[in-house]
This record gives structure tokens, sequence and C-alpha cells, in this order.
């Protein structure tokens, strides 16, 4: 009689069988390769907003259109490329008080209007968002640090992956007296996009020091294969 040997190394295991569908006539062995990698983020991408309030909706047009003109004239002075800025329609809403016995009151309109800027730089998070500040930008949307090019580093998380997979297969194969001849099943799942580092709204506040607290940490990326190796003696 045929003997199988398996072997499933743990780590990071998913729901489901490595196996494949058809069961193999031949020891085989089952490992799971995962890997980690972090990697410096290349690119900022910082959205920020005013937010203008007043008795009249032009006023609040105003308010906003100076801020975020004087924004992007301050961003364009230092360098950064227009096609690297985005400014978003002005959004405006009447606000009003509401009574229990009454007609609602009608208290003045709010406007918001969002900038987003992407540099490369990111040493200059913290001065966009001093310019920001002094141009009557008020809160920021959120700042994210991000890859531009993904593609290598996601390309060496999955050999990492492989590698690991291979190392723990030939190292039980070992144990066990046998060797791998070759790879009778692969199974992958796309880990899906890579996630940014993200910092989230917070309003913005000349005394507060917002713009000292954003600094990039490292983006991880991950990825596991599973594998069913065919042994020989």
């Amino acid at each position: 009689m045929k003997k199988t040997l398996t072997a499933l190394c743990l780590g990071a295991l998913m729901t489901g069988s490595v196996l494949p569908a058809v069961a193999a006539e031949f020891p085989t062995l089952d490992t799971t390769g995962v890997a980690e990698l972090r990697v410096a983020p290349d690119v900022a991408i910082i959205q920020v907003e005013v937010v203008s309030k007043g008795k009249e909706p032009l006023d609040v047009k105003r308010s906003s259109d100076k801020a975020v003109a004087g924004f992007i004239h301050r961003l364009e002075s230092a360098g950064v490329k227009r096609e690297q800025i985005e400014s978003a329609n002005l959004m405006i809403n009447p606000e009003y008080k509401f009574h229990k016995d009454a007609e609602p009151q009608l208290l003045g309109y709010g406007a918001n209007r969002r900038v987003t800027v992407r540099i490369s730089d990111l040493t200059r998070v913290n001065d966009i968002l001093d310019s920001a500040l002094t141009s009557g930008i008020n809160r920021v949307g959120n700042i994210r640090f991000e890859l531009s090019d993904d593609v290598a580093a996601r390309e060496k998380v999955r050999q990492l992956a492989i590698d690991d997979a291979r190392s723990k297969a030939e190292a039980l194969a070992k144990g066990f007296g046998a060797k791998i001849e070759t790879v009778w099943h692969i199974r992958y799942y796309d880990q899906g996009p890579v996630r940014p580092v993200m910092y989230k709204a917070a309003a913005m506040e000349a005394d507060n020091g917002v713009g000292q607290s954003y600094q990039s940490g490292d983006i991880t990326l991950s990825d596991r294969v599973e594998v069913t190796y065919r042994l020989r003696d």
C-alpha cells in the first residue's frame, strides 16, 4: 500500500484546504508560505478644507474662494506644480435653528471647499500644512502616504512568500527522510491593493502645532501562497 506523507506548515492560515481537488496517488507535502515587507512611502496626498460661515451666501463664497486662492498661490510660489493641485467645487448650505412649535429659523450659510495636493518630497508635508493654515484653510481632511509604483514591492513580497513555502517544504521533507520532486499544486490569493498610511481629519488651529504631528510611517505589504509538493524517497 502506498503511504501518503502530508504535513501542514502553520502560519497565517486561511479557512480551507490546500489540497488539490483530485487526491494524488503519491506522497505529497502541503506548505503555506507567508511573507511581510515594510516599504517607505514616496508620495504624500494631502487633503485640506476651508469651512466658512456667514449671513449671506456671497459672503461665505468669497471667504472660501479667498482662502483657496491664497493657498494655491503659496503652493505654486513654493514650486508645487498646478497639476499636483486639485480644488473641488464649492458647496454652500443653509443653516437653521429648529424650534418645537415654530418655523425653522435661518441662521446663515455654511460653505466648504476641499483642496488636494500630491507631493513626492515627504519632508514638505508640514510646510504645506503651515501654508494652508496661513491662507485661511481650517481643516485637514486626511493625509495619505503611498507608493507611486507598488508593482516591484508586490513582486518582491510575493517571491518572499514563495521562498518561505519552499524553505518549509525542504526542511520538513528532510526531517522525514524524503525529498521534494516537483510542485504538484499551487493555490494563490491576490492580497488586494496596498493600504496607504493614513491620518484622519482634524481641525487646524494657529497655536496647536498640528503640522508637526504628521510623520510618514512604513507601508506594510503581505502575501501568502499555498503549495503542494510531490515527494520522492
